[in-house]
């Protein structure tokens, strides 16, 4: 019996920072343009799946060689080990339920967590086609303004945990714009403090608990698992 579940963002929250915005500043029209992109994004005069779209492709660099770069400069969160650790030992499945791209987040994976964490955690994300001269476009997985409706796969997923009677507790950790459509799936929220997604719960009400590190978030699920707190006690903090 599964008796919990964690969804989660990729970039920005199993990573320290973001791939897709790294290549962006680095390789693309640069961090002053991609902030005001996304200020459209939270609010509402653009979708994410538009900014994202012109996020990528203003990035003039062949995919092997952006992968390249990612690898020797994205970090990852200096909890989350332990947290992948935990789950393997509970049975706790760690799904990734991200707006990026699976080759990077792959390739990421790989490096940071170790080869065989890639045969152990789901990845649902956008896909990339890589023509004859080398160009390369994102994928997008639905047809929605989110590129990834990321509450239609917590949706599938849910019916598959859920198949034998019982319900599991539904943790789902994130940090940006792209996790709107997830923020109110599932039992217990996890924002990243100071980012886009705790301004967007804040301005809709939707209930969360801030975080630091994945550690935080490994110390509320043991506490809610064990019978410590109750997930409305994190949520009110």
């Amino acid at each position: 019996m599964v008796k919990a579940v964690i969804f989660t963002d990729f970039d920005g929250t199993v990573t320290w920072e973001d791939s897709n915005d790294y290549l962006t500043d680095n390789y693309g029209f640069g961090k002053e343009k991609r902030l005001k992109v996304f200020d459209g994004v939270l609010d509402g005069t653009k979708t994410f799946r538009e900014g994202f779209w012109e996020m990528l492709d203003s990035i003039d660099k062949p995919l092997p060689e952006c992968i390249k770069v990612l690898e020797e400069h994205i970090d990852l969160d200096p909890g989350f080990k332990d947290t992948f650790q935990w789950a393997q030992e509970n049975n706790v499945p760690i799904v990734v339920v991200s707006s990026g791209m699976k080759p990077i987040i792959k390739a990421l994976l790989e490096k940071l967590v170790g080869p065989d964490s890639i045969h152990k955690i789901d990845i649902v994300s956008n896909e990339v086609e890589i023509d004859a001269k080398n160009h390369w476009k994102i994928v997008y997985r639905d047809e929605t303004g989110f590129g990834h409706d990321k509450s239609r796969t917590i949706e599938a997923y849910k019916k598959k945990f859920e198949a034998g009677g019982e319900k599991p507790t539904y943790f789902y950790c994130g940090d940006g714009v792209s996790d709107l459509s997830a923020a109110k799936e599932c039992d217990l929220l996890f924002a990243r403090r100071g980012k886009d997604l705790v301004t967007f719960c804040k301005k809709q009400h939707v209930p969360f608990h801030e975080f630091d590190t994945f550690q935080d978030i490994l110390g509320c699920m043991q506490d809610v698992l064990s019978g410590k707190k109750t997930v409305k006690e994190l949520m009110e903090n």
